[in-house]
């Protein structure tokens, strides 16, 4: 019997004991192909030799200092390697472990600059419905997962919720992609009104929605007009690139495609690669500025923040993604998944909508393709897919709730960048016979 205490009690895992490139073997030798990068982590697979030798080399110098007393020169160099790259207006980065870690900073940053600016009645965060941004309970509140969000509404913050950009769902049958852009920009400002402009602080999205929606990015423009609503109500915007940055979508930042910046970017996942915990939070000059010339001081702070061994690994990870061109790379893999994802499944019954960008891919199961009715959750045909791709050497990334937190089902794609072609005809067949199995069972 475990004495971990496991995701799930009612179920048993296989152990993992080795990594080899975009693969995963089990205790009794079987391989599994990631083509979820865990949950859109592992971009350089689990064996990059360089990456080891960074941890290797760092460890055996300095594993840790505390960032209370010292910095140290892997921060220091990851910090200037992602400043160099960044979008406009950004020019420090405040590290921490993780994606939850990130936007927890994000929110305490956004809240404390308005009270050093002399604007302390600003409070109010508004999100999506149906985004995730994190587990612990800032991040929980700002996100619109409802079913992760359920048994802890008495412990959350209050968050407004607007309509997500998720054109399969939401776009009306009289309008065009540019026309919902347009609305759901102008729903986003009758809510800043509706809170009082001089209250909010900021607004919170993913670029290219992950684990709650299945890969689903914005239409053309949205994002622009997004930013210019916040800017007219001088409302920080926070793009939260958890899991869709990095190189994810085939740029280091996802925002880049939508052109613009943001005050704020979260970024985590694919900054270690899975090779150290770590992430970070963006931070726009007049932020800092704003802090540097009031307090002085941001009141936060976690024990492992900028820990050096972590930065180590991220900063090779990132040189590494840079050196061997991966992100043309991810394009050019992403455009060639998918369209071996729609040759094969386009015409599949139980397959709405296939979406994303780069390798970040998404599909949504349906019932009936012809209404997009959703499968009975009861069913949790997600569950079935995963335990189905398992049984046939595969990972991905399933979820239920796409809908509504309730309704719906997705699969959500997001492999190494390593990949080779024959991966992806690998990945796709894998898929497919999982897919047969889960429904044949459902």
């Amino acid at each position: 019997m475990s004495h971990v205490f496991h995701r799930s009690l009612t179920q048993s895992y296989p152990t993992a004991v080795q990594g080899d490139g975009p693969y995963l073997i089990d205790s009794q030798g079987k391989r599994y192909l990631d083509a979820s990068g865990g949950a859109a982590v592992s971009c350089l697979g689990h064996s990059d030799t360089a990456v080891i030798e960074a941890i290797r080399e760092q460890v055996g110098k300095l594993a840790y200092a505390h960032t209370s007393f010292f910095t140290s020169e892997p921060m220091e160099a990851l910090a200037d390697f992602l400043i160099e790259r960044a979008l406009g207006g950004l020019e420090s980065v405040y590290f921490v472990s993780g994606g939850s870690e990130a936007v927890e900073a994000a929110l305490k940053l956004a809240r404390q600059y308005f009270v050093e600016i002399g604007q302390p009645q600003r409070r109010h965060v508004i999100a999506r419905r149906q985004s995730y941004h994190g587990n612990t309970l800032g991040a929980l509140a700002a996100g619109g997962n409802a079913w992760r969000r359920q048994q802890f509404q008495p412990l959350l913050i209050d968050v407004s919720h607007v309509s997500p950009c998720y054109a399969y769902r939401e776009q009306r049958a009289d309008e065009t992609p540019e026309a919902l852009g347009i609305r759901l920009a102008a729903e986003l400002e009758a809510e800043i009104l509706n809170l009082g402009a001089e209250n909010v602080m900021a607004f919170i999205a993913e670029p290219v929605v992950g684990a709650t929606l299945g890969a689903v990015p914005a239409v053309p423009g949205y994002f622009k007009r997004v930013r210019e609503v916040c800017d007219r109500h001088g409302v920080l915007l926070i793009l939260d690139e958890v899991m869709c940055g990095m190189g994810r979508t085939g740029t280091l930042f996802a925002a880049e495609q939508e052109g613009i910046s943001a005050d704020l970017i979260t970024v985590a996942k694919g900054l270690g690669a899975g090779y150290q915990p770590i992430g970070a939070t963006l931070v726009s000059g007049r932020i800092v500025d704003a802090i540097r010339q009031g307090s002085g001081f941001f009141q936060h702070g976690h024990t492992y923040i900028g820990h050096a061994t972590a930065c180590a690994a991220a900063l090779a990870v990132q040189k590494s993604i840079e050196e061997r061109q991966l992100l043309p790379r991810v394009r050019q893999l992403g455009a060639a998944l998918q369209t071996r994802l729609r040759e094969r499944f386009a015409d599949h019954p139980h397959v709405g909508d296939i979406r994303g960008r780069g390798l970040f891919q998404g599909l949504e199961l349906v019932q009936d393709r012809a209404s997009k009715a959703p499968f009975d959750p009861a069913r949790k045909l997600h569950a079935r897919v995963k335990k189905a791709a398992m049984a046939h050497g595969l990972m991905c990334y399933p979820m239920g709730g796409t809908l509504d937190g309730r309704s719906g089902d997705h699969v959500l794609l997001a492999p190494p960048f390593i990949l080779e072609e024959p991966h992806l005809d690998e990945l796709v067949h894998k898929l497919d016979a999982a897919l047969r199995d889960a429904l044949a069972d459902a």
